[in-house]
């Protein structure tokens, strides 16, 4: 008896199963112009961004240096980062300090001017939206920074702070690690607006004007209330595209300053895991175990992203 109970008990679970998958068939029937859309797009993106995740997953097991067939090792990539490379303990470290700074730092500096230039009037809108986007579309836009700190008297600071008789000789700020990681993070926030500053911009654009009547009715009184329980809570998708921009950038930002101050940087002061993936993978050609590091490194932005949208649920509630 306890069979046929159990047997029965079953066969809803699996009439629910095939009655999902016909309803999900008869959607893509039903729309299938759309799903014909987004095909073009959805293939680019598993072949050149789900594919290769998966295979630097598998190969990060292996060792593997692009001439010889990978060889199967384990988790003797994971131990050796782990407990053997102290460099990639420095690069971590230096990662989660610059993005637990830049990230959330870049994500509301940006989602503050944007609600201050969607205050003004449409012409000026658009030219200042234009001056504060420039940086981050201007590939090379980073060097004025290198004029701005040039380590002789030639550049600016340095030749205003001899003026001044503040110093006595021209300051190395991009070969000091006193000055390096500073300097690099306040170069990362002033480039930092970019694509998530015009989501922010597009999110206050689309609010609907009639609720802030509504909660003018229900009690609302100043802006900021209106800030956080209308504005913010209606842009939330805006504001989860953000985030995401916001964290890879924090993640991925490697290559200015490989520009700034060297590769590597003095000290490993500024020494981040992109840098340590590029050494590895890009110079070294162990793809084994550079692809341990993509990893680490994927599964720290996917770790980071979730905290962050749970934490933007939470906005307006």
């Amino acid at each position: 008896m306890s069979a046929n109970a159990a047997v029965q008990d079953n066969k809803p679970v699996v009439r629910k199963d095939i009655s999902k998958f016909s309803w999900t068939i008869k959607e893509i029937k039903k729309n299938k112009v759309a799903y014909a859309m987004i095909a073009p797009f959805f293939i680019l993106f598993f072949v050149f961004t789900v594919v290769p995740v998966l295979l630097s997953v598998v190969i990060s097991f292996t060792t593997f240096n692009m001439l010889e067939w990978p060889k199967f090792v384990g988790m003797d990539n994971y131990i050796r980062l782990l407990l053997d490379d102290e460099i990639f303990l420095i690069a971590i470290k230096n990662t989660l300090v610059f993005a637990a700074i830049t990230g959330p730092l870049s994500y509301l500096l940006s989602m503050f001017f944007a609600w201050f230039i969607n205050e003004l009037r449409p012409k000026i809108r658009a030219f200042v939206t234009l001056i504060f986007y420039a940086p981050s579309i201007a590939g090379n836009a980073y060097l004025i920074w290198t004029i701005l700190f040039s380590s002789d008297q030639y550049g600016l600071i340095n030749g205003l702070l001899l003026d001044l008789g503040i110093i006595n000789s021209p300051i190395l700020f991009f070969q000091d690690k006193n000055f390096i990681m500073p300097l690099i993070i306040v170069i990362a926030l002033w480039s930092s607006l970019g694509t998530s500053f015009l989501t922010f911009i597009a999110g206050f654009q689309v609010v609907d004007k009639t609720l802030y009547e509504a909660g003018a009715v229900d009690g609302i009184k100043n802006r900021w209330q209106e800030l956080w329980f209308i504005t913010l809570p209606t842009m939330r998708p805006q504001m989860m595209l953000g985030a995401i921009l916001s964290i890879t950038g924090s993640f991925g930002f490697g290559d200015i300053i490989s520009a700034l101050v060297g590769f590597p940087s003095p000290d490993y002061v500024a020494h981040t895991i992109m840098h340590h993936l590029q050494d590895f993978g890009g110079m070294r050609f162990e793809l084994g175990y550079s692809s341990a590091i993509a990893t680490i490194l994927f599964f720290m932005m996917v770790g980071a992203n979730l905290m962050v949208t749970r934490l933007i649920r939470k906005v307006g509630t």
